[in-house]
């Protein structure tokens, strides 16, 4: 574990993380994947999944079948069904309670103002393949999509080099009725779902998690589709005194050191906890803080996509912090717990991001249409409050739209 000084550039250039993680070599190979996809659709997507995952397709493979979702079921256990049928239920209940109630207001004079709740047509889920099947990160985004109402949820995927996806990947998104699934990946998956192909389906969102060529991607396909969030490698903060585990500690930030980049972050009052924890560890930073309204400060100029609050006074702490994805309270409340199983999708804001970014959540598949009606009587009240101010815009046409209802 390397120790950080407050003032130190390290600990600046970690706060400022977001400004350092663009590359251009990245942003110019992704340009390039993308304009190749929009213009040769299925040929490009075929040719960079040869490229990249080394799988020869032909473009009626690039859909799973039905017989490749049925064999996915071969070799998975009735204990790993009931498994994850209880983090559905955990995942279901918190969104559903997300449900908003439409706006809407009535005035006797006439006046109706209301607005639509309406799910998205089609959604992109994004699962990366590595060198396990992220399968947390199946549920953790179609559920709260179906939740929503979202009608047609297309899932994508890297193959392996058989042009396999992994089972327990399909057999999941089967479980959630996934309504497509794809072998696609990268940069090109995203691009193929942008604009659509012959093969894959143009979709209105992307969301799901992914490498700096299918974050790039996201980035720069906005606007042709709308995406959840830019994220980064996965981060962790852990705020501790001297009362908390040091055993614990350790052991949370090793389980973030565990990802490719990942950034794990200890902020302490206890110099002697520090020591503890540098001596059973090499993982992560280290930084004392000389009271907690100095971690805190020091936590909130971070705005982690995790955060542990591992004090004795935890709930407490938790009301002070104003940036940060997810909040875990209490020592028996580790990231992993959020990561598989709570309820709240795993899918939050990175890169100090979470000053002005939330986790996944109902609305990010939803829009709202706003309802207005007026009567008469109530349009001709607002009449000369509507003629000043499109005087001053210069835009007199607007108020004889409104005045010529009353010659």
């Amino acid at each position: 574990m390397k120790t950080l000084t407050q003032t130190g550039q390290t600990l600046q250039r970690l706060i400022d993380r977001n400004r350092h993680a663009r590359k251009k070599h990245v942003e110019e190979k992704v340009r390039r994947i993308i304009e190749d996809v929009r213009d040769n659709g299925d040929a490009a997507v075929l040719k960079y999944t040869k490229r990249f995952d080394k799988a020869s397709l032909s473009a009626r493979e690039l859909q799973v079948s039905e017989a490749e979702i049925s064999g996915a079921y071969q070799g998975i256990t009735s204990d790993f069904i009931s498994s994850l049928k209880s983090i559905i239920n955990n995942v279901s209940d918190f969104y559903k309670k997300q449900r908003a109630k439409p706006a809407r207001i009535r005035h006797d004079d006439g006046i109706l103002l209301k607005e639509h709740i309406l799910p998205l047509d089609t959604v992109g889920v994004y699962i990366p393949a590595g060198t396990a099947p992220l399968i947390s990160s199946v549920y953790m985004t179609v559920i709260p999509a179906k939740v929503a109402g979202v009608r047609n949820i297309v899932l994508m995927t890297p193959p392996d080099k058989d042009g396999r996806i992994n089972p327990y990947i399909l057999a999941v998104a089967n479980l959630l009725k996934v309504d497509e699934i794809y072998k696609v990946g990268g940069a090109q998956a995203i691009a193929a779902a942008a604009f659509g192909t012959k093969s894959i389906p143009k979709v209105d969102k992307i969301v799901g998690p992914g490498n700096m060529y299918v974050t790039e991607a996201k980035r720069q396909l906005f606007g042709y589709v709308d995406i959840d969030m830019l994220a980064g490698p996965s981060e962790l903060v852990v705020i501790a005194n001297r009362y908390s585990n040091p055993d614990y500690v350790v052991a949370d930030l090793e389980a973030q050191a565990e990802h490719l980049d990942g950034l794990a972050i200890l902020v302490t009052t206890s110099k002697q906890l520090l020591k503890q924890v540098k001596r059973k560890t090499s993982k992560g930073y280290g930084i004392y803080a000389k009271n907690i309204d100095e971690a805190v400060r020091i936590t909130n100029a971070l705005a982690p996509e995790h955060l542990q609050i591992m004090t004795n006074n935890a709930a407490s702490v938790a009301k002070k912090i104003e940036h940060a994805g997810a909040i875990f309270l209490g020592p028996y409340s580790p990231t992993a717990l959020g990561d598989y199983a709570a309820g709240p999708s795993h899918v939050l804001p990175t890169l100090g991001t979470a000053r002005y970014f939330s986790g996944l959540c109902l609305n990010d598949f939803q829009k709202r249409s706003h309802l207005i009606s007026y009567s008469r009587r109530a349009l001709e009240r607002m009449r000369p409050h509507i003629e000043k101010v499109a005087k001053l815009e210069g835009l007199p046409k607007h108020y004889e739209s409104v005045n010529i209802r009353f010659e």
